[in-house]
């Protein structure tokens, strides 16, 4: 960039990066909260995503760092293998972000169909709501999402005669504040991100009322929040279930990411997304994610949003707001420490409601009911089990739905003015799931009847169905039937070789 440009797009560059920076910092420490982890591993999460990624991004307007999308998963593997296991998890994650983005496969990761995804979101938010409850008590979040919600009762039986009460209305305050301000902010001041007001305002009257509540814990060097990757760690790998859960991070974070950047695209009108050069970049980043210790990160869609709307034009925005960040950790980090943290559970749920999007839901209805019932599968299949389940449970559904209409064929009958002719009209597909169905409808055909058969209503034929056909022939020739098949305008759709065979039942000839 030139110098007379970057004199000209600097200041609001600079402005733009205070608003992304003003969004992510409470989001950073949240995420990672809801994750299992310390608040600082989101913290160093965002440093990276927007000095690293931010740099090498495909999508320059787009805002990388941890991901409320991730969090349950992350929560998860935490759990049950320990926060030391997520470095190898991550670096193989990244690693195979960082080839299939040079392999040129981002477009890929984008075939994912809408309903599975919104699913999927709405299931994570519903999660982090029933999690982040808990912590809103100062309490701890249990295992799984039922654990959380059969437990919400005697949480709250706990918390009223303790010190619990405080800072659910912490929380509570929090979540009124970022609902009042998205719904009445007014139009000059529509920078001022309603999570951070949200916590600035709760961490405030925490210290003038002096309560007694559970607050953020950030080390006072930030290089103490590191935990660098042991090469002895790498052999855990050989564990099925952290190969699993790699391919699961690397997945989802890739899907999540690429489906941000395109409705960044949509949100302005300069340069457009690289899906695999974004794809590269965010393998290089949770490879170093893995290599410290840190959270996973995704590209983001509210960071994103608030960084257009702030006048971003250029990947200076998303740099600068990652040196924020570092910034703010190395030098007022005894401000982190001030922050309850019950308000930034509240800051999670509310994120969580936002999550389960019932527009997106309601405008699933336009393309039929089972795009519907495949987005309230998958997010009940998370809620109830987990999310890897899930996932595989709407793209389950998803094949089930392609199968359903590649094998739909009507069959019918119909006579033609000509005495002893008919014809067997075939629209759809057919396959040799629909064999049992023809072959009812050919045995109804009478005796000396001649058989006309055209496939261009036909958007494929397998061998299955054009071989009982030819067999019918032969076997009714002797009855003075028979079967005329006529292929033209299927050439490009017949599975094979073209061997169909005209007048089957007397002097045959191939077409």
């Amino acid at each position: 960039m030139r110098a007379a440009q970057l004199k000209t797009v600097l200041p609001r560059e600079l402005l733009a990066s205070v608003v992304v920076f003003l969004v992510a910092l409470p989001l950073c420490m949240g995420i990672a909260i809801a994750s299992g982890m310390p608040p600082a591993k989101g913290l160093i999460t965002g440093i990276i995503g927007g000095l690293v990624v931010g740099w090498l991004a495909g999508s320059p307007l787009q805002v990388s760092g941890p991901a409320a999308g991730l969090a349950v998963l992350v929560f998860e593997l935490v759990r049950q293998h320990g926060m030391l296991m997520l470095g190898p998890i991550l670096l193989l994650a990244g690693f195979l972000q960082l080839v299939a983005g040079r392999l040129r496969l981002g477009c890929w990761f984008r075939v994912t169909a809408p309903a599975v995804v919104y699913g999927m979101l709405a299931g994570i938010g519903v999660l982090i709501v029933l999690s982040q409850v808990h912590v809103m008590l100062d309490g701890a979040p249990k295992p799984s999402g039922l654990d959380n919600l059969a437990g919400f009762p005697a949480a709250v039986a706990q918390a009223i005669p303790g010190l619990g009460w405080q800072a659910g209305l912490l929380g509570l305050s929090t979540i009124l504040v970022m609902w009042l301000w998205d719904k009445f902010r007014p139009q000059k001041l529509r920078f001022v991100p309603g999570a951070l007001l949200g916590v600035g305002l709760a961490t405030a009257a925490s210290l003038m009322l002096a309560l007694q509540v559970k607050r953020v814990e950030v080390p006072a060097n930030l290089a103490d929040a590191i935990d660098w990757l042991r090469p002895s760690d790498l052999l855990n790998l050989a564990d099925p279930n952290l190969l699993i859960a790699a391919f699961a991070v690397a997945f989802i974070a890739s899907a999540e990411t690429l489906l941000s950047a395109a409705a960044v695209d949509r949100m302005h009108n300069g340069q457009r997304s690289d899906f695999d050069k974004e794809l590269s970049a965010q393998g290089v980043g949770n490879m170093l994610c893995g290599l410290v210790g840190a959270l996973p990160m995704t590209g983001v869609i509210v960071r994103s949003s608030a960084n257009v709307q702030a006048g971003a034009t250029t990947r200076l925005s998303a740099m600068f707001h990652g040196l924020w960040l570092l910034a703010f950790v190395l030098l007022l980090s005894s401000v982190l420490q001030s922050i309850p943290v019950a308000s930034l559970a509240g800051v999670l749920v509310y994120t969580g409601i936002k999550l389960v999007d019932l527009k997106a839901f309601r405008g699933l209805g336009r393309y039929g009911r089972m795009p519907m019932f495949t987005y309230a599968a998958t997010a009940l299949a998370i809620i109830f089990t987990d999310l890897l389940t899930g996932v595989l449970v709407g793209f389950g559904l998803t094949l089930v739905k392609l199968a359903w209409k590649a094998s739909r064929l009507k069959v019918s009958l119909i006579d033609l003015p000509q005495d002893g002719e008919m014809e067997l009209r075939l629209i759809g597909a057919a396959t040799f799931l629909k064999v049992p169905a023809l072959t009812q409808v050919l045995a109804t055909v009478p005796a000396g009847t001649t058989v006309h058969v055209p496939l261009n209503n036909l958007s494929y034929v397998d061998h299955s169905c054009l071989e009982l056909l030819e067999e019918w022939g032969r076997a009714n020739a002797a009855k003075g039937s028979k079967l005329v098949i006529e292929a033209r305008g299927l050439k490009r759709r017949l599975e094979g070789r073209i061997r169909t065979t005209t007048r089957i039942g007397s002097a045959p000839s191939v077409v």
